[in-house]
């Protein structure tokens, strides 16, 4: 089969061939082995649609769940957090329901603009971050030489703006008294909650922190999302207010001084992710239905709680993020600003 030019093949199946039209377009043939050649039609993606029907579906070339296949074996995939490779797998469970058995190459802009503002209407943030997923698997289809062009860099996202809750001392403060009476797992689950809004970290950096990184001066941790000749190790100076949170700690039944520090009771080993998140999920409605708090405050908020007081304390943000702008735009949330008169 002779191939008219190569910009009319990109995206094809094999033995898929694209023929010109003396005005313009192109209509799409299929050779079968040992067969006449079969029309298709001028529509792209229909014609493609054909090919995968005559084959009983029986291969998902030229189909997103066969780039997200390929997506995972790649380096740059294996490389990511564990953390991060969870959040890809969890956003393509919501693509897999719309793309994954779309044809690539006859995806528009058009189609990525309706999941964005349709499809995924009731969660506008949580679609730009499965669009931006769906554009790494468009970017892998153009370096597989399937198609020429990335469609999803040609649509807008949702509008974001970023998080600004900021959990105040005197409301975090009675949240703390009254968790460390709710039981062992949610002593451990306020300790974790300490410990993020003293320090600063993400819960992925401390989540399986054990005692031997751990001294009376410092606790050594690595910060997340950086690799390779960029990655940093933080070392964290204890205060008096860490140390009460250390000492408790130790105090549960089951310390090891070669243990985890945040420890489940039952099991003694570090909580999952997927545990965490479920069990604080059910902190926070306990709470709220306790009327300890009034609106419910996420986890993640507590580093937003560092940044604010830690400026408020020391006049300079803390050195949290890669970038200090993100620092600055995101973590810091301040409702007052100090500054001297002449």
């Amino acid at each position: 089969m002779r191939q008219r030019d190569r910009q009319s093949q990109l995206g094809l199946l094999p033995r898929m061939e694209a023929r010109p039209l003396k005005n313009g377009g192109f209509t799409y043939r299929y050779h079968p082995f040992n067969g006449k050649p079969i029309n298709l039609g001028r529509d792209k993606g229909a014609a493609i649609q054909q090919v995968l029907d005559m084959s009983n579906k029986s291969t998902d070339e030229g189909q997103f769940s066969r780039l997200w296949r390929l997506y995972q074996e790649r380096p740059d995939f294996k490389r990511l957090a564990e953390s991060t490779k969870n959040q890809y797998r969890d956003n393509w469970k919501e693509l897999e329901k719309v793309f994954a058995r779309g044809v690539v190459a006859a995806t528009k802009p058009k189609d990525i603009a309706r999941y964005l503002r349709v499809h995924r209407a009731s969660a506008p943030v949580v679609a730009n971050r499965e669009v931006a997923l769906l554009s790494n698997l468009f970017n892998l289809a153009v370096e597989l030489g399937d198609i020429d062009r990335n469609p999803c860099k040609e649509v807008r996202r949702n509008p974001e703006e970023s998080r600004d809750r900021l959990v105040e001392t005197q409301e975090f403060d009675p949240f703390v008294a009254w968790a460390l009476q709710q039981g062992p797992s949610n002593v451990v689950l306020v300790s974790m909650a300490q410990f993020a809004a003293l320090t600063g970290n993400r819960r992925a950096e401390f989540l399986k922190l054990h005692w031997p990184q751990v001294d009376d001066q410092i606790i050594r941790l690595q910060r997340a999302k950086q690799r390779g000749k960029k990655s940093k190790r933080e070392l964290v100076g204890v205060s008096s207010a860490l140390q009460e949170v250390l000492d408790r700690m130790k105090a549960l039944e089951g310390y090891s001084p070669m243990g985890a520090v945040f420890r489940a009771p039952r099991t003694g080993n570090p909580y999952t992710e997927a545990g965490f998140k479920a069990m604080w999920q059910r902190l926070m409605k306990k709470a709220l239905d306790a009327k300890v708090i009034a609106e419910r405050f996420t986890f993640h908020d507590l580093r937003g709680h560092y940044t604010t007081y830690f400026k408020l304390k020391f006049g300079e943000l803390p050195e949290l993020h890669a970038d200090p702008k993100t620092t600055a735009g995101v973590y810091e949330r301040s409702r007052e600003v100090r500054r001297q008169s002449l």
